[in-house]
């Protein structure tokens, strides 16, 4: 089978392309390598694009004729929370217009099958386990466009054939090995590894929630997990059906921030106490994926520990 994963060149598409090619697919990676690597994968064939340009229908169109490309895994966009509360307009064109104009070349070359990076944002101030039926409230522009890309995939499915999964990522974390390592530190794994490079105290945002050590427990998923659900999605996806189907990905269990900074500490040697400062607005307490729509239908199951997660991206760290 020929993919093409868009976003390759990234944190998770870059563990999502390996995997694809280890197992014998044929894969053509789109990336317009802001933030992505290409030196992630060498030897995988890599297109530079912006899939939100104003060109990048026809570009994209020709790729897929060009290639015989067969299905696509989105996983191209922006990601920064912050980001887009001060840049909201450009958020939606960027996320939005970029699934829209992929949708828009699959259409014309006649590719029906496609995997769509969503999150767990999409829930918002959700609290407690989440499942897919949950109700989906954003409290920012960034998960406001995933919730947007997956409704445009249930008109796109309604007007026209079409088998899509949208995968609702939880909080991911780790490395599938050393050179696939988060290089930007956005995420709290990473952001607490800045902290110790910088011989600076982590930093708790709250202790006084309703859990039992009082910070924020969330569900961390390790990078490679994720990847596996996407080859199990993809190799779910069926080319004559036209469907939309929306899950989970996560390990259905919570891990609270004083816990994921014991075991960084614990893994790295760091001396470094914990600081706690005032809460975050609009830190829910606690949300965990429940996970079971994903393990009933597609047989995916997350295999990973958070020590697992720890100790791969802190390797990963190592070679930075």
């Amino acid at each position: 089978m020929t993919i093409l994963v868009t976003g390759g060149a990234g944190y998770i598409g870059a563990h999502v392309v390996r995997l694809l090619v280890e197992r014998g697919d044929h894969v053509h990676i789109v990336d317009d390598l802001v933030t992505g690597i290409a030196a992630r994968n060498p030897g995988v064939p890599l297109t530079q694009i912006n899939v939100a340009s104003s060109d990048a229908v026809n570009k994209l169109t020709q790729l897929f004729r060009s290639h015989s490309v067969e299905a696509v895994i989105h996983c191209a966009g922006r990601k920064q929370v912050g980001e887009s509360v001060a840049k909201p307009a450009w958020y939606f064109a960027e996320n939005v217009g970029g699934i829209a104009n992929v949708l828009l070349a699959m259409e014309a070359a006649g590719v029906s099958k496609f995997i769509f990076s969503s999150s767990a944002s999409v829930y918002g101030d959700a609290s407690g386990g989440v499942t897919e039926a949950s109700p989906t409230r954003p409290t920012n522009p960034y998960g406001e466009t995933k919730l947007m890309g997956e409704w445009l995939l249930n008109d796109v499915v309604a007007a026209r054939s079409l088998d899509a999964i949208s995968l609702r990522y939880f909080n991911v974390a780790g490395a599938g090995s050393p050179d696939l390592g988060d290089a930007m530190a956005l995420n709290l794994v990473p952001m607490v590894f800045e902290r110790i490079d910088l011989n600076e105290s982590p930093r708790i945002f709250g202790d006084d929630y309703d859990t039992p050590d009082g910070t924020c427990v969330r569900d961390y998923v390790h990078v490679t997990d994720l990847a596996e659900a996407h080859i199990a999605a993809l190799d779910a996806l069926d080319s004559g059906a036209s469907r939309h189907r929306v899950y989970n990905v996560g390990t259905g269990v919570g891990t609270s921030v004083r816990e994921i900074v014991d075991v960084i500490r614990e893994v790295s040697g760091a001396p470094q106490q914990a600081e706690v400062v005032a809460r975050r607005p609009g830190d829910p307490g606690k949300i965990v994926g429940i996970v079971d729509r994903i393990a009933q239908d597609l047989g995916w199951k997350s295999r990973f520990t958070v020590r697992d997660i720890v100790e791969s991206a802190w390797a990963a760290h190592q070679l930075r």
